[in-house]
């Protein structure tokens, strides 16, 4: 691998390890890629979150991969919002998203879920991402979740809510429920009352 692939690299390599081993795969950089669109946080951010499908990545070889694809920085802002006062999101607040890898087997589907406060970062990397997968994606991210997860906030997409839904069903399936009615489901939307989260939706037809 040539210096042009590797990214800027400093004249002198510290003895130790071999680089080979933290090289990624064309399939491994097209995950961090994928992760870092819908997310787009800071390195050390989000570092830790790949490691469960990527175990060889580290912080030298994912530098070299956003390097490589554009995407060691963040995109500018107008100064206006820069110079806006930054909101304070109580913990356990999950933005969740859906993202489309591409690789050399094809297709596949990566759930991102990252906590606006702490920017704890979760995510799965399915061969078809479903209605039933993202309902489980949920209750494994409240596994892996340290504090309690209280929110969600997902895009209007059939894998988050019934399709035409403007507003999530959550609250009406919390109270059939409680009165126990016998009733069908979005899986990803009854997943959320019956773990106590609060279902919310960006605006209609907005990622």
């Amino acid at each position: 691998m040539d210096a042009a692939q590797l990214g800027r690299q400093p004249a002198h390599r510290p003895q130790g390890a071999s680089l080979d081993g933290t090289v990624l795969s064309a399939d491994e950089e097209a995950i961090v890629v994928a992760f870092r669109r819908p997310a787009l946080p800071p390195l050390d951010d989000y570092l830790y979150a790949p490691q469960a499908t990527i175990p060889r990545l580290t912080r030298p070889s994912l530098h070299r991969c956003r390097q490589r694809h554009g995407i060691s920085r963040l995109p500018d802002v107008d100064g206006e919002q820069k110079r806006s006062r930054v909101k304070v999101y109580p913990l356990g607040g999950f933005p969740i998203d859906l993202a489309e890898v591409r690789t050399a087997a094809g297709r596949l589907d990566l759930f991102v879920a990252i906590d606006r406060t702490t920017k704890f970062a979760f995510i799965e990397l399915h061969g078809r991402a479903t209605r039933r997968i993202a309902g489980d994606f949920l209750r494994h991210l409240i596994e892996a979740e340290p504090s309690r997860v209280h929110t969600d906030l997902a895009d209007n997409g059939t894998h988050f809510t019934t399709p035409g839904n403007v507003a999530p069903a959550a609250p009406l399936i919390k109270e059939a429920i409680a009165a126990g009615e016998i009733f069908r489901a979005h899986s990803f939307e009854s997943a959320c009352p019956r773990n106590d989260v609060e279902h919310r939706l960006t605006k209609p037809h907005c990622p």
